[in-house]
């Protein structure tokens, strides 16, 4: 995304990191997605925001936006995590950070 919205300036500052035991819930109801760090995390929620179909259906083909497995989980369960995330309802989108 060249051009930075509004809405991308607003999601921005909704980020954070984010601990797994705080999205635990969340995985158990179907409600996370994983952002590949090939995308900003920003830009992928900027997308499914606005209902991007074209988009979103590339990076759900490509492995790129797909929900938590559950290996990520248990991996994240044991404290391997440095997760970014942000809300884009009823979706939260993490990513694992470098």
């Amino acid at each position: 995304m060249e051009n930075k919205s509004d809405k991308w300036h607003a999601l921005h500052a909704e980020t954070a990191a984010i601990a797994w035991k705080d999205l635990e819930r969340f995985f158990a109801k179907g409600n996370l997605l994983r952002v590949s760090t090939d995308i900003d995390l920003v830009d992928a929620a900027c997308e499914i925001a606005n209902d991007n179909k074209s988009a979103i259906e590339k990076w759900t083909a490509d492995g790129s936006l797909a929900g938590v497995s559950n290996e990520e989980a248990s991996l994240w369960a044991k404290g391997d995590s440095n997760l970014w995330s942000v809300i884009v309802l009823p979706w939260i989108l993490v990513q694992q950070r470098k």
